[in-house]
């Protein structure tokens, strides 16, 4: 168990200082967990600091119903909804919650991002939806946003940001940053006519190829 533990802190360091330089977040916006689902953990992002200074031992580590396990800081306040996630969605064992600029502008004016390119589509596997706007760190946001990501990997939370989900803490990672630039080429898209969508199955059919058969045998 240790062992594990300490290399979820370790990965979410680092992929914390990774989100900054990437430009998904700014300040001590955005939150990030790994559940370790053997054991029954959640290794998760403290609440309001730096990413570039934060440490693996800044960490804290709760169980599913939120019960400190280990840390000396305070969680994030978006810990609820990682846990909604991780109890609505077995399939999933990372989580980032990032403040992108072209996601969150089609997150403000409540309009979902189409999949118009294909890795949107094959990670995604549909429509990026918005959830119904709630407060931050409440249990009525985390409710929304389990409704209105479904069985996709991606998210927009009305007013807030995006949230992106994976098999693991790197594919979650990769979601929010195709999510981000799927969102910029729409946006584009429209402004310069009326983008054409992809049929539905097809995106059935990429977002298939990529659970089973994409990249290299593991």
């Amino acid at each position: 168990m240790e062992a594990l533990v300490v290399s979820a802190k370790q990965r979410i360091a680092e992929l914390g200082r990774k989100m900054v330089s990437s430009g998904l977040v700014a300040g001590t916006w955005g939150n990030i967990s790994v559940f370790i689902r053997q054991e029954g953990l959640v290794v998760v992002t403290p609440s309001g600091m730096d990413y570039d200074k934060i440490q693996a031992e800044d960490m804290v580590v709760v169980d599913l119903d939120g019960k400190l396990i280990d840390g000396s800081r305070k969680a994030s306040s978006e810990t609820p909804l990682h846990l909604a996630i991780y109890r609505a969605r077995p399939d999933v064992t990372g989580v980032v919650h990032t403040h992108s600029e072209v996601a969150s502008s089609f997150a403000v004016v409540r309009q979902r991002i189409e999949p118009v390119v294909e890795d949107a589509a094959m990670l995604v596997g549909g429509a990026v939806e918005v959830a119904e706007y709630a407060l931050p760190g409440t249990e009525d946001l985390a409710f929304n946003v389990v409704a209105a990501l479904g069985q996709r990997n991606a998210v927009l939370m009305a007013n807030h940001g995006l949230v992106g989900v994976g098999a693991t803490l790197e594919e979650a990672f990769t979601v929010c940053q195709v999510v981000e630039k799927c969102a910029r080429i729409y946006a584009w898209s429209c402004l310069l006519g009326t983008p054409v969508l992809l049929p539905d199955e097809d995106i059935a059919k990429l977002s298939k190829v990529y659970r089973s058969s994409y990249g290299q045998k593991k």
